[in-house]
């Protein structure tokens, strides 16, 4: 099974619409967010088309096949607008081969915080708008970076597991971080 994550969205209609695309392309069953969604923050920048009511109304349309938590910028009033759930601060997501993956948006767990973990579980987060795919210790850890605000010089990203391939990929089709679950 194929799956699709995006994180930090941050109320920007372009960014959201460059995700969806990119979803529907990618041949993935599920889109999992990880945060951000529909707020930009009071730290970050107005992002490009913020039009939070317009990103709800997109999400929606797919919200039989979103697993979402919650960032730091979401709130009640964001979930009021949205179709599918969004306000826990983890979800778990056990693969077909016994693996889980631990989704939170980065804020309360992370790579270095997190619940104990069994070998070759993943902990899957957003927040720092860093694309990360790697091994630490006996887990992975996993960041699709940004969809609307990256850092570091880095292009917009998202991530796909596409069986043991765990990738992150800019909307130019980049491959910016990988690992293989193994």
């Amino acid at each position: 099974m194929k799956l699709f994550f995006a994180s930090d969205i941050h109320g920007s209609f372009v960014a959201a619409q460059k995700a969806i695309t990119a979803f529907e392309q990618s041949g993935a069953k599920y889109l999992i967010l990880l945060g951000d969604i529909l707020n930009h923050g009071p730290r970050n920048p107005l992002p490009e088309g913020y039009d939070p009511i317009k990103v709800a109304e997109l999400l929606n349309q797919y919200a039989a096949r979103i697993t979402a938590v919650r960032g730091n910028c979401d709130s009640e009033v964001d979930q009021m607008l949205l179709d599918f759930p969004m306000m826990a601060d983890y979800n778990l997501v056990m693969l077909a081969d016994g693996r889980r993956l631990f989704l939170t948006h980065g804020h309360i767990y992370n790579a270095d915080k997190h619940p104990q973990l069994m070998t070759g579980d993943v902990i899957v987060s957003g927040h720092t708008h860093i694309p990360v795919a790697e091994r630490k210790a006996d887990y992975f850890v996993f960041n699709p970076g940004s969809v609307a605000i990256p850092r570091n010089g880095l292009p917009a990203s998202y991530g796909l597991l596409d069986g043991q391939n765990l990738s992150v990929v800019s909307f130019d089709h980049e491959v910016l971080a990988q690992t293989i679950l193994n």
